[in-house]
């Protein structure tokens, strides 16, 4: 103490203000961490928002293919107006299902479209109705409850591309769907 007060006589004999050190305004402080929060906060919405966009562009759950596909050919199941009539749940089960169904199709397998027409093939059709008939009629009345529909779409689509050839439906659009 004795010091401080030797140094404050010396410099009031000598005409000099000891300096004292500076004190940082705590306001430089709080702007550095509001630019850095806001800096922050933009380089992660700009991440968020890249990476729902790259999933929207790669058609979302397109079963782990992960590529963008080029729009698909539309085609209607059954007769163009009603759709498709079947017998589910089983010999036993005494359910009918109209459904609506259209896939979305690979416009570049000429096996299974007609470039021209846009069409399916003949035989392609055939494998395609019969593929979707056995499904519908051996799926349980249970798993066509509207909380498993998507589940239901994707295992008609995986059975439909095991035999038509991988990436050849793009997806599955139910239109109409009565049971009874």
């Amino acid at each position: 103490m004795a010091d401080k007060e030797k140094e404050t006589e010396a410099a009031a004999e000598g005409g000099e203000v000891a300096a004292e050190p500076k004190k940082r305004s705590p306001i430089i402080f709080i702007v550095i961490g509001v630019v850095v929060a806001l800096l922050l906060a933009a380089g992660i919405s700009v991440f968020v928002t890249t990476q729902i966009m790259a999933g929207a562009n790669n058609g979302g759950d397109d079963g782990g293919e992960g590529r963008h596909h080029d729009n698909g050919i539309f085609l209607k199941l059954g007769d163009p107006k009603d759709g498709i009539l079947v017998n589910v749940g089983g010999p036993r089960g005494g359910k009918f299902l109209k459904a609506g169904i259209v896939l979305e199709m690979n416009p570049g397998r000429s096996s299974v479209i007609n470039e021209e027409t846009h069409t399916f093939q003949p035989d392609a059709e055939i494998k395609i109705m019969d593929i979707t008939m056995q499904f519908l009629r051996s799926t349980k009345i249970e798993e066509f409850d509207a909380e498993k529909q998507d589940e239901l779409k994707k295992q008609l689509k995986d059975a439909l591309n095991s035999e038509l050839g991988s990436g050849s439906v793009y997806d599955i659009y139910i239109t109409s769907f009565l049971l009874q």
